[in-house]
């Protein structure tokens, strides 16, 4: 009996320490603090977010850039210094050794060149040939010395790993053009009768050829009804031949034929690619894709999309026709910060 009595409260002991010891591992969670009360109910920080989501994720993205810039020209300061160091010369002589040292003051042709490609020339090239050669060789001047530091970066594996603010965007794997595994995905909020889409849909193409096997497009539906009258029908033929396996097939006839988004030209373009066309007449009839349709435009509308085309290159937001550039730069950044994180597990 008194072995029981022993055990008993060695057990009980136990339980008692392993409740302390479990207490002490999980600190209790401090009670939310309101931030206003009415008629003494309360009201709490959390119930603001929606509110400003918007302004907050504004100043999200200027607090990165900001950074960017700063990080920019900290590792362009750190750079001088390593190379300074390597060459046995100060800092902040390096770029006047390397580079403004070897730029020649531009010649008597080349300001008269410059002088004849201003738009204004009401002062003759005497009166302005001293201004101009100062301004061309400080072009000359701003241009080597990016050039040498682009050249440094390269030399000394400049990798950034500070990441832009994301979104979290879904997609449609059965609108996706590229390989599923791709490690950089471009989202797209598009509409086939705005003309801005229009014309960043060679910029795309472009993309996927020169990053073969890193990226993927996906689209996704975003008709501005209320100014193109036909991209609703259009999104939804589109749809209807997504159906039929030939989606993209069709997207890029949309695309090359912007005069044919009538119902007529809908189905004269099902045609050229072979679809069933009882298929995709009845399909467009009965409307069955607008409901996913307008998922999509929901689902830009969450993602602050505003307008047309949208791109989202892994959550990092990019608006509007841009240039091929614009887009390079971010995968660019992307892909590296990607492979530093890879080198650094």
């Amino acid at each position: 009996m008194l072995f029981r009595l022993i055990s008993f409260a060695s057990v009980f002991a136990i339980l008692i320490c392993s409740s302390i010891s479990w207490s002490r591992q999980i600190p209790a969670q401090p009670a939310k603090e309101p931030v206003a009360t009415i008629a003494g109910q309360p009201i709490y920080e959390d119930e603001l977010l929606p509110a400003m989501s918007d302004q907050l994720q504004q100043l999200r993205n200027q607090e990165y850039q900001i950074k960017s810039r700063t990080l920019e020209k900290l590792i362009d300061q750190k750079l001088l210094e390593a190379e300074g160091k390597k060459r046995g010369i100060p800092a902040d002589q390096v770029e006047n050794i390397e580079v403004d040292s070897k730029i020649a003051d531009p010649t008597d042709a080349e300001v008269e060149a410059y002088y004849l490609g201003q738009g204004n020339r009401s002062r003759s090239l005497d009166e302005v040939k001293a201004q101009l050669r100062e301004s061309l060789k400080q072009a000359k001047l701003d241009l080597a010395r990016q050039e040498f530091m682009q050249r440094l970066w390269r030399e000394y594996n400049v990798g950034i790993l500070l990441s832009a603010p994301k979104a979290d965007v879904g997609f449609d794997a059965a609108r996706v053009r590229g390989p599923a595994d791709a490690p950089i995905t471009i989202v797209e909020f598009s509409d086939f009768q705005c003309p801005f889409c229009r014309s960043s849909y060679p910029v795309m193409k472009e993309l996927l050829s020169k990053y073969a096997g890193k990226i993927k497009v996906a689209y996704r539906d975003f008709p501005l009804r209320e100014i193109h009258p036909q991209a609703q029908i259009a999104a939804e033929a589109a749809r209807c031949a997504t159906e039929q396996g030939k989606f993209w097939e069709y997207h890029d006839l949309l695309f090359s034929n912007p005069d044919k988004l009538d119902a007529a030209g809908l189905l004269e373009l099902a045609r050229q690619l072979s679809l069933n066309e009882t298929q995709f007449e009845n399909c467009l009839a009965t409307g069955k894709f607008r409901p996913a349709i307008e998922a999509d435009r929901q689902a830009g509308v969450k993602a602050r999309v505003s307008g047309t085309p949208a791109f989202f290159i892994n959550g990092i937001p990019l608006s509007g026709a841009q240039p091929a550039s614009v887009f390079e730069k971010t995968i660019d950044a992307e892909l590296s910060r990607m492979n530093q994180l890879h080198q650094t597990q």
